[in-house]
């Protein structure tokens, strides 16, 4: 186990704009650390800077107090599992597994134990004289977390190495990562694009935007308590809806939309932004048809995807576009749905600055 420390990072290339700016970030020992966000937002940039694998343009990272800026990667003490696996096609399992070992000149019981050891946890004891080309995507990955895991890094990086791999084997893979960082107690830095893997993996996430981290929390506070409308939006599936309008104070504070469609009262903690344009955040969970009587607002619905258990309703309100997951059971109307949703549950944003207010 180890701690890492990223202090003040930025990252660019020759002479363009920061791809990434001024991170500082602590990875505790024995946490499994998940940076997520959409493609290009400097994630495994990150990633790669802390494997040695990029040279850092300003700041430093520190394994275990020791800054590593100038150490070669083979220095650091890590082990890298990629998306691609990078097992060596000619080679069989047992040799791909224990290469680094050999070539670090191991003696031969050590090397005996590490391999007994990973095999063991991964299931992977059958394959080991089988070459890459006779694995399917799942064991292909399990031999790249073995390699990982032989060599007794003091952190270990994933670089979205689920990203390959059917649904199913990803469920699968998953869980079998999150028992193996239970089993290790290993500290582990993992990227994802993919906010599922994030939430289910993570015990706390990194959400980065354009190089910049937007919030780092744990899953239940990113969906609960999001700190803009960016990580509002990209947590969450469906993510959250939005519906731009006005607070008045008209013996309540009211949250009113742009074209009318949304009228209901809001937390008295709004009072400070009456008349002012401001953002109404609702998680599809949270929205629920009722009787005209109980609604607070209406909608009309455009389309069902049912997906076993649950419904997403997917309807129209004026000029916005809602989402509305439901359990399967719960009864609705085909053309016009009457909404409610609890006060406690609505996220407000300012629309210019996109930060959440009270």
């Amino acid at each position: 186990m180890a701690e890492v420390n990223f202090r003040r990072v930025s990252k660019r290339y020759g002479r363009a704009p920061y791809v990434i700016h001024d991170l500082n970030l602590d990875i505790g020992h024995g946490e499994l650390l998940v940076l997520v966000g959409p493609s290009g937002c400097g994630k495994s940039t990150n990633l790669r800077m802390l494997a040695g694998l990029e040279a850092i343009t300003e700041g430093e990272v520190l394994i275990d107090g020791r800054r590593v800026n100038e150490l070669h990667p083979r220095d650091r003490d890590i082990a890298m599992v990629f998306q691609n696996y990078a097992l060596y096609p000619h080679m069989s399992v047992y040799q791909n597994m224990v290469l680094n070992l050999k070539v670090r000149k191991l003696p031969r019981e050590e090397i005996a134990r590490r391999l007994d050891y990973a095999a063991g946890i991964l299931g992977i004891e059958a394959l080991l004289d089988r070459r890459p080309s006779e694995l399917s995507g799942g064991q292909k990955q399990r031999v790249a977390v073995g390699r990982a895991i032989v060599r007794e890094p003091k952190v270990f990086l994933f670089d979205e190495p689920l990203s390959n791999l059917d649904a199913l084997l990803r469920v699968q893979m998953r869980a079998e990562i999150s028992a193996l960082h239970k089993r290790l107690g290993a500290t582990m830095v993992y990227v994802t694009h993919d906010q599922v893997e994030a939430m289910t993996l993570g015990s706390r996430i990194v959400v980065m935007r354009d190089g910049v981290v937007q919030q780092v929390a744990s899953p239940l506070a990113l969906f609960n308590e999001p700190t803009n409308m960016f990580v509002a939006g990209f947590i969450g599936s469906p993510p959250m809806n939005f519906v731009r309008g006005t607070v008045r104070r008209d013996g309540v504070l009211r949250f009113v939309s742009k074209d009318g469609t949304i009228d209901c009262e809001v937390p008295q903690a709004l009072d400070a932004h009456v008349d002012g344009e401001i953002a109404l955040g609702i998680r599809p969970e949270h929205l629920r048809p009722v009787t005209p009587e109980d609604g607070r607002f209406a909608a009309t619905l455009k389309r069902v995807e049912p997906l076993g258990s649950e419904l997403l309703l997917y309807l129209q309100a004026g000029a916005d576009e809602l989402a509305c997951r439901l359990p399967a059971d719960i009864p609705f109307d085909e053309g016009t749905v009457h909404l409610t949703c609890p006060v406690e549950a609505m996220r407000f944003f300012d629309p210019a600055t996109e930060r959440r207010v009270a």
